[in-house]
């Protein structure tokens, strides 16, 4: 019986950390639920009461962006991210690795509400798809406004040439996943100041696609505002394997496979080139 209840104690403490945006404060080493095995996504729903809106939510992320069915919307406003250089701490919550930012840090307005950057994380392989083509890993930058709604950021990356804002935070990666090796996994390194640079971060998006969707892990709340951009960026082979390395068996692959549309509509933003004539 006591050890039901210790049970039970550790699981509903998970939960609470996990839940809608608890996982943005907290790094938790050991997640509830997983990519593999009977903690995979297709049973997500049944895990938890709480994990509900995984199964039965209809606006679920991913997605698969299909380019030609994307609809332009000239109403959309350029992707301008106000970011800083700051103290930053890296987070390993077991199901992902992730950089969390003081309020400070960054600020992005869509349709005249101010978002705040508390943290962005990765996933690998990508789970965002481009007409049926899955990438080498996928980076989110996760804003709240005052209001707890929520908007986030999506980066694609495809092999390639090392990504130098993960090349600022590789040593303390092969870190975080020494420690797990030795049993003794930390949840969060504090980096000094100016450790992550993330100015090259600071560009507006020439094109991206808007959709509303979901958070990608539980509880798979809903009505968040996905910002996809159209650049694929670059990540070496050996930057991804280093995102792996700390998480848990079951997340090694931490890619949640896409999700219906269920009637949703995807915008495209496109920059508007100007053209000079020559007198």
């Amino acid at each position: 019986m006591e050890s039901r209840i210790v049970f039970i104690y550790i699981v509903a403490t998970s939960l609470l950390i996990v839940s809608t945006f608890g996982y943005l404060e907290k790094g938790i080493i050991d997640a509830q639920f997983g990519y593999t095995g009977p903690v995979a996504p297709d049973r997500w729903g049944t895990l938890s009461p709480n994990f509900s809106t995984c199964s039965h939510g209809k606006l679920q992320s991913p997605i698969n962006i299909l380019k030609h069915k994307a609809s332009v919307n000239k109403d959309l406003k350029p992707l301008a991210e106000q970011l800083s250089s700051c103290n930053a701490s890296l987070v390993n919550n077991g199901f992902n690795v992730g950089l969390r930012y003081p309020n400070n840090s960054g600020h992005l307005s869509i349709n005249g509400k101010n978002y705040t950057l508390k943290q962005m994380h990765w996933h690998a392989p990508s789970e965002h798809r481009l007409n049926g083509v899955q990438y080498a890993a996928e980076l989110h930058l996760v804003h709240i406004a005052e209001d707890n709604s929520v908007s986030v950021v999506a980066i694609l990356y495809r092999l390639g040439k090392p990504d130098p804002l993960l090349a600022k935070i590789q040593n303390w990666l092969i870190e975080l996943a020494k420690d797990v090796d030795k049993g003794d996994p930390k949840a969060e390194i504090a980096l000094g100041p100016g450790a992550v640079d993330i100015h090259q971060l600071k560009k507006h998006a020439k094109k991206y696609y808007r959709y509303a969707g979901s958070f990608t892990t539980p509880p798979c709340t809903e009505s968040v505002i996905w910002n996809i951009l159209g650049k694929v960026r670059s990540v070496s082979k050996e930057q991804v394997e280093d995102l792996r390395a700390p998480l848990s068996l079951t997340c090694k692959k931490n890619a949640r496979p896409c999700q219906p549309l269920n009637g949703r509509k995807v915008e495209l933003y496109k920059e508007l080139r100007t053209t000079h004539s020559h007198k």
